[in-house]
């Protein structure tokens, strides 16, 4: 991963999101040798919320399971008349 300062992200910050676009990869903003943000492309980072959210559904899907607090797809297809 790329870095670059906070001073040289705002002066070149064009540049910066271009180059990261163009890449694929995130470049990291640091400020006194700390990463303090990342600049990424938005589709990469569209695929990491989508990622994000799946997996927030799978755990909350495997937590109403471990407490028996879920109606089962067959269930839900009969209730709506989808059979």
């Amino acid at each position: 991963m790329s870095e670059v300062a906070v001073s040289e992200a705002r002066n070149r910050l064009a540049e910066v999101i271009e180059e990261s676009r163009r890449s694929g990869e995130p470049i990291s903003v640091t400020r006194r040798g700390r990463r303090v943000a990342v600049i990424i492309d938005s589709d990469a980072f569209d695929r990491l919320v989508e990622i994000a959210d799946d997996v927030e559904d799978r755990r909350e899907l495997e937590a109403a399971r471990a407490e028996d607090d879920y109606v089962p797809w067959d269930d839900v297809k009969a209730m709506l008349g989808l059979e």
